[in-house]
């Protein structure tokens, strides 16, 4: 494993030094040879100068990221071995496995329940409950490890949570909760299924006891795929769960820039106490929210070793949606006054950084045509982002499709179709961004989870 934890560091420095050579005034080569100072670039371009230099330097808002990943894949094996469950069984705490659901696929609900019950037996987990939230009825069959919890159409918290947060925020009220403090709850979607290895992750998790909050890697090329572009657009969340979640999670042991809504383990006596019962503001990004209210309140985090399996959305339209309502809801995370400044200032810079997406990646087009002349770490930063996210792209495809599964001609199809089609993800995410930005933000758009209602 160490052998392959260099070869990867290898691979890493390589695409970043290419960019920094090729992409930057360092190796550059240019026939359109760049003015030498500002006002040799404004009697050049004008007004246009401005543009052009915002684009570059709005570049550097993605930065604390393109670091947190950096340090994430040098510092940590990003291929690391399966866990193996460090304590006795019967000392294990009770485990919760709570699933929220509309309740819009019930079959689906029903299907993962049986398969998530039984990937937790055989892992040896005997001490828990797969608990189903839902607004109404997915008709499941109660027993030993499974119940249900229909969430009344006229329940209101406090503040006014919506979404998801509502229902989770339900759980918690002592007429309903029927979990102890010192139990645990593992945060699923309803389309999210458990592996033996990351059953045996959380039971080392729980079972070490030093953290209040986890959570772990999830991956989206598994079983059927519907959506082969979209799959590999999400292969950049897998390359972000081994670099920067995890960074911030054993490093930092908080998520200061966001963590995902699902694979989160918590202690349910430190759950109940920050409480998702936060107000609309918290209700469209409620895991961040969560997160960093969380961490501002001296809670400790840590990373969890082992694989869940989600699948990307199934259309364009839906990915859009997914991905308008993320940016809207973290833009209420970094502008909530709720939350100590100095908890959400990374996460605001990375939100602008998506935001401004669409003027950073047109540097691609301005900076040939155009050259300004720009300090040399700034030419040097700008380039090192861009290299950063193509290794994201290659590691996450690597690490979603699996070779023996595949084949090889397959799987270095695959790999040079992700790196291809990358031009086509940024233009996808720009869109998102621009609808983002111009329509209501307290919205909660639920991805089609049921292949069958596709066919």
């Amino acid at each position: 494993m160490v052998f392959i934890h260099l070869a990867n560091i290898l691979l890493l420095f390589a695409i970043i030094f290419t960019f920094v050579y090729f992409g930057s005034n360092l190796g550059s080569r240019l026939d359109n040879v760049p003015p030498q100072t500002f006002t040799s670039s404004w009697e050049k371009y004008g007004w246009f100068t401005l543009i052009l230099y915002l684009c570059q330097y709005l570049a550097l808002l993605a930065l604390p990221q393109a670091v947190f990943n950096f340090l994430g894949f040098v510092l940590f094996n990003p291929f690391p071995e399966d866990p193996q469950i460090e304590k006795p069984i019967p000392l294990v705490p009770f485990i919760c496995f709570r699933v929220v659901t509309r309740g819009d696929y019930p079959e689906l609900v029903r299907n993962n329940v049986q398969r998530n019950t039984n990937t937790c037996l055989d892992a040896g987990l005997e001490n828990f409950i797969i608990e189903v939230v839902s607004d109404k009825s997915t008709s499941l069959v109660p027993s030993l490890h499974v119940r249900e919890v229909i969430v009344p159409a006229d329940y209101q918290t406090r503040s006014g949570a919506m979404f998801k947060a509502r229902a989770l925020q339900y759980c918690l009220e002592d007429d309903v909760n029927q979990l102890d403090d010192e139990d645990w709850v593992v945060h699923l979607d309803e389309e999210t299924l458990l592996t033996v290895s990351s059953v045996r992750g959380i039971i080392n998790f729980v079972c070490n006891g030093k953290h209040q909050f986890g959570q772990g890697m999830i991956t989206y090329a598994n079983e059927q795929i519907f959506n082969y572009f979209l799959t590999l657009c999400d292969t950049l969340r897998v390359a972000e769960d081994m670099g920067k979640i995890q960074f911030q999670l054993r490093v930092l042991r908080m998520p200061i820039l966001g963590w995902k809504g699902s694979y989160v383990v918590s202690q349910l006596g430190a759950e109940r106490k920050v409480s998702y019962d936060n107000g609309p503001d918290s209700s469209v990004a409620e895991d961040t929210y969560f997160g960093i209210l969380a961490a501002s309140q001296g809670y400790s985090f840590d990373f969890i070793h082992g694989n869940m399996c989600e699948k990307s959305p199934f259309s364009l339209m839906d990915f859009l949606q997914q991905r308008k309502r993320w940016l809207q809801g973290l833009l209420l995370v970094a502008h909530s006054s709720r939350i100590p400044f100095r908890y959400r200032f990374l996460l605001g810079i990375s939100v602008y950084a998506w935001i401004t997406m669409p003027l950073t990646t047109a540097n691609l087009f301005l900076k040939p045509i155009f050259p300004i002349p720009v300090p040399q770490v700034v030419d040097i930063s700008v380039s090192f982002i861009g290299g950063i996210w193509m290794f994201l792209y290659i590691y996450g495809t690597c690490r979603s499709f699996n070779i023996a599964r595949v084949g090889v001609f397959k799987f270095l199809l695959l790999l040079m179709t992700g790196v291809v089609v990358t031009p086509f993800k940024v233009v996808v995410e720009n869109i998102a961004v621009a609808w983002g930005l111009f329509t209501p933000k307290h919205t909660f758009f639920v991805v089609k989870k049921d292949l069958m209602q596709l066919v």
